[in-house]
């Protein structure tokens, strides 16, 4: 607020514009590496046939610019022995980790998101009793800050303040929260299969998810894969499989949010849990699903604001504050899906495929290449099949293969300079077998690409009153017969020669704010009034 006359004040009316700023992130890769003993009610190790793990982060804690993050690697492995009735079995662990990052001291203090990838995971046999695991874990920790810019919109005050607004295209947060997704189900294993006695191996995903905005809520819908390798409770004790997709779908709260605005909302498992119960009659066929997604909740509304342009006043000198702001501004949001095919080859010292129990695919990202309104996409799905051999000696085993893809996204508006993320998912990963040495892949993956503009823009934060130079304006005459030039505008010659756009439109019987190079003008100064 700036003083006019006594009594009277010059005031900028301002509005605030939500915005989402990154304002510090960072990668820590971790090795992870132990032996392990088979515990003794274990047979020996003959063969391991496949592993599997996942990370659990337990703890998050910000000390003098460090961030301290604790975790385990859970880790499952299916194994053959030897000499065995039940010929297939598992050992589960966990190898725990203690990691600090270096962050920047001005992020320590805030809540961060870290998110994990599994780059590598590896088992060896040491001997028949012992094993070792080894695993590449990569971190990646960002600190997000939500924050208002605060813009001036307009002038109170006297009548002759005069100010002009320009129109900008922004996007203003809505929302920016995470929130929890619990999906509950219990599933009853087919009459064709056989009671559980051990669960060997499973695998539980995601795919198909969909996710839609309506008035203060968004709905989300799924389904979740669930794959086991069980040992029945028969004489012989056979390994069976079972393979099902469960449907889910709910409803989140979301205060604020409407189907006009734009959703990037991540999902992920961050806790999973299948526990085998009797049914009615005694026997092991249900299982008690429980998945928690985690999800990352941010909702864009794209706006229009006209933000005050300039102000200045006949009757007295007001000079803007003026600094420039920057704003984010969403260009397009591009959900788009592309199918891949490939063969994988069995290696020569792998056994030959009798039957294909389970396919599990990773999408990895290598290279983004941008374009003038596109970006290549350069990856991989890493995939892994576990199969029934022919080989009697060796039943069940495991091979990895790497599918490699390229896909350009078509990204309408995007420039050289724009910030944009790609999220990337496996939608469907299907297999089917040619013959006993070659597989068919077939893989729909989703590229989620979200891309924004960085705008600076020069806005008015405060202004300065002053009274005007009476000796300067003593000078300049009352009347002023002017040629518009190259480049000018109605309000430069206003507020140039201290009167209003109103007055030169009224001298000049203008119907409106046209003007053109060459025309003439009657400019009367409006100060006169009370020099």
């Amino acid at each position: 607020m700036s003083k006019y006359k006594e009594g009277i004040s010059v005031e900028l009316v301002k509005k605030n514009i939500h915005m989402n700023k990154l304002r510090c992130k960072s990668t820590l890769q971790l090795t992870l590496d132990d032996d392990f003993n088979v515990p003794d009610v274990k047979p020996d190790i003959d063969q391991i046939i496949t592993e599997q793990g996942e990370i659990r982060i337990n703890d998050i804690k910000a000390m003098n610019g460090k961030l301290l993050v604790k975790g385990v690697l859970k880790f499952n492995i299916l194994y053959l022995s030897e000499g065995d009735q039940r010929p297939i079995q598992n050992i589960s662990g966990e190898i725990p980790f203690d990691e600090v990052i270096n962050m920047e001291i001005t992020c320590t203090d805030d809540e961060p998101s870290v998110k994990w990838d599994l780059e590598d995971l590896s088992t060896g046999l040491i001997n028949s009793r012992k094993l070792s695991v080894k695993s590449i874990v990569r971190l990646y920790v960002a600190v997000e800050d939500l924050y208002d810019e605060e813009t001036a919109v307009m002038v109170q005050g006297p009548e002759d303040v005069q100010y002009i607004n320009k129109k900008i295209e922004v996007t203003d947060v809505a929302i920016n929260k995470k929130d929890t997704f619990r999906i509950k189900d219990e599933i009853t294993l087919p009459t064709n299969k056989s009671n559980i006695a051990n669960l060997l191996y499973k695998d539980i995903g995601l795919s198909s998810v969909e996710v839609r905005l309506f008035e203060d809520k968004f709905t989300i819908k799924g389904e979740v894969p669930i794959f086991i390798l069980y040992t029945s409770d028969g004489e012989d004790s056979s390994v069976e499989y079972y393979e099902t997709d469960i449907p889910f779908n709910g409803t989140i709260d979301c205060n604020g949010c409407n189907e006009d605005m734009i959703d990037d909302i991540t999902y992920g498992i961050i806790s999973q849990n299948l526990e085998i119960k009797p049914d009615p009659d005694g026997e092991e066929r249900v299982m008690d699903l429980e998945v928690i997604l985690e999800l990352g909740i941010k909702v864009y509304k794209v706006e229009e604001p006209e933000v005050l342009r300039d102000v200045y006043c006949p009757s007295k000198e007001i000079i803007p504050v003026i600094r420039n702001a920057d704003y984010e501004n969403l260009v397009i949001k591009n959900n788009s899906k592309h199918r891949i095919a490939d063969r994988i080859n069995v290696p020569v010292n792998l056994p030959k495929i009798l039957q294909i129990c389970h396919a599990q695919g990773d999408i990895k990202i290598d290279d983004i290449i941008p374009g003038d309104t596109q970006l290549q996409v350069d990856g991989i799905i890493e995939v892994k099949i576990l199969y029934i051999s022919e080989d009697d000696h060796r039943p069940m085993n495991s091979l990895k293969g790497v599918i490699p893809f390229s896909q350009i996204i078509e990204l309408k508006g995007m420039k050289p300079d724009s910030n944009y993320e790609i999220k990337p998912y496996i939608d469907q990963l299907s297999v089917m077998m040619l013959d006993s040495d070659e597989i068919e892949v077939k893989a729909t993956i989703n590229l989620n690409a979200i891309v924004f503009d960085l705008i600076t823009e020069a806005i008015i934060t405060d202004i300065n009153v002053a009274e005007l130079d009476m000796n300067k304006l003593q000078l300049m005459p009352g009347i002023i017969g002017y040629i518009v030039k190259k480049g000018d505008s109605l309000w430069t010659i206003a507020k140039k020669y201290y009167t209003t756009m109103d007055s030169i439109r009224d001298i000049n019987e203008m119907a409106d704010d046209r003007i053109s190079e060459g025309d003439k003008l009657i400019i009367m100064k409006q100060v006169d009034a009370i020099l």
